[in-house]
């Protein structure tokens, strides 16, 4: 298939990354990035957050991502590169603009696999105490490593693996808690979704904040636009249908595990600082046995599968920004046996790994990866938001004001509204990550390497391949 080389080509590279991904690995590599189980680990946060809206918080988040993947799919049939919002923010508004982009999802990306491994290593400890939190951190990072650095094939196939474990896990839950509200452990209830007496804006706007840390992960199939068999609109179809497919999931659980939860005041008052909520609510459902298998699903599924997908975004934005000559040469090079950028790919290991044993060590640890992921990403978002209405609207002049003009600006409004009512410390490390990005931005403009993309018009020779090692 020639379509997705001639557009490389277009944009001065060359095709140095393995096409072999259908729609299916596409979708599945979405759908595990997000963890069909991921409220499991964070659901009485955002009940606490959301004064028992859970629901409603999840609903907010699918509805504010819908029209972010709607402007990923409209960027990314522009520019069908690897990168993500770095590439879509740079070649749509300008390139120190992109750079500031994926400055900012790197504090996504980079910290979502250190998140994953350390509550996969506690929750795991937590089952078997004989074995420590460092040493399960270590064995995490070595599996995903080595299975990362096979090539994407392989990658693809565990990932569908552990997707059906997910899946299973998740409809014997439900099957079991909607038995149990049927038969009289709980009443069905229409409060997880809007309660009148604890509603504020505000405070639902603020449980998203949290929620939102669920969905993020669809845009991870962005990084892939240079492994898709069917380009661009491959990619465009896997980001709508894995939102669409885990939004569903996450409501449907939350609201059964909110209506089995044994005391609701107790759990909004508390909070629930041992992270047990959803398996206090599983075991309502049918027993011990349950909040077990549940408890022990979702330690692996964050600790294997979630973080070793985070692990193959990263190493694609690394390696799209060294490809461009914005970070380390080393970070640019690809596997020639293998077709991945496996020096990208041992650095996330190596950084993942000491950041994770690190937090281990703070109280805080969790709470602060989690405020610091959510900020990043929303960040980018707003930006990639901005980038459809620069390119389409200002540059090319589009017609098509629903879909160029309408539908960003609502999506930005929505993300705008959500990081305003974000953590205030999050907000506060936030900024400071991103204007040490515009540090760096100005010592690359001091030192003669100005941030530049090519192909912002048809090349008349691509660009030579990065340098490949064995």
């Amino acid at each position: 298939m020639s379509y997705p080389v001639e557009e490389l080509q277009r944009f001065g590279y060359q095709q140095e990354l393995r096409r072999a991904l259908r729609f299916r690995d596409l979708l599945a590599y979405g759908l595990i990035f997000m963890v069909p189980i991921a409220p499991m680990a964070i659901f009485g946060a955002v009940f606490s957050a959301s004064g028992g809206m859970v629901v409603g918080a999840y609903a907010i988040g699918v509805i504010a991502l819908v029209f972010t993947a709607f402007s990923y799919a409209q960027m990314v049939k522009a520019f069908p590169l690897s990168g993500s919002v770095y590439n879509y923010v740079g070649r749509g508004i300008g390139a120190p603009v992109g750079f500031v982009a994926g400055w900012a999802i790197m504090l996504d990306y980079i910290l979502v696999p250190s998140l994953l491994y350390l509550v996969a290593a506690v929750a795991m400890n937590a089952t078997l105490p004989a074995i420590p939190v460092w040493l399960w951190l270590i064995g995490f990072v070595a599996a995903n490593t080595i299975v990362n650095s096979m090539g994407i094939r392989m990658t693809a196939r565990f990932t569908w693996v552990m997707l059906i474990g997910e899946l299973v896990v998740l409809f014997v839950f439900l099957g079991f808690g909607v038995w149990a509200i049927i038969t009289g452990a709980g009443q069905w209830t229409w409060e997880p979704l809007y309660n009148p007496n604890t509603f504020g804006w505000a405070l639902l706007l603020g449980a998203t904040s949290v929620a939102v840390l669920s969905f993020l992960g669809f845009d991870g199939i962005a990084m892939l636009a240079e492994e898709a068999k069917g380009g661009s609109k491959a990619i465009g179809r896997a980001m709508a249908g894995a939102l669409f497919v885990t939004g569903l999931l996450f409501i449907a659980q939350t609201w059964v595990a909110a209506i089995l939860t044994p005391d609701p005041q107790g759990l909004i008052t508390n909070g629930d600082p041992a992270g047990t909520a959803f398996y206090t609510a599983a075991e309502v459902a049918s027993g011990p046995w349950l909040a077990t298998v549940c408890a022990v699903a979702t330690a692996i599924a964050w600790g294997l599968p979630d973080s070793m997908v985070a692990q193959v975004a990263i190493s694609r934005l690394l390696y799209a920004m060294a490809r461009d000559k914005q970070l380390p040469a080393f970070l640019g090079k690809v596997s020639r046996k293998r077709n991945v950028p496996r020096n990208a790919i041992w650095l996330v290991a190596v950084v993942s790994l000491a950041l994770g044993l690190y937090m281990n060590q703070r109280g805080d640890g969790i709470a602060l990866l989690s405020s610091l992921i959510n900020f990043g990403a929303l960040t980018a978002f707003l930006l990639l938001h901005l980038s459809v209405i620069v390119y389409h609207v200002i540059r090319k002049r589009s017609r098509n004001l629903v879909a160029h003009l309408l539908m960003p600006l609502v999506g930005a409004t929505i993300l705008g509204f959500v990081v305003w009512n974000a953590n205030v410390a999050a907000q506060r490390l936030g900024f400071v990550w991103i204007g040490l990005g515009v540090l760096v931005l100005i010592g690359l403009y001091l030192t003669g390497r100005r941030p530049e993309l090519s192909g912002f018009a048809p090349v008349s020779q691509p660009a030579a391949p990065a340098r490949q090692e064995v």
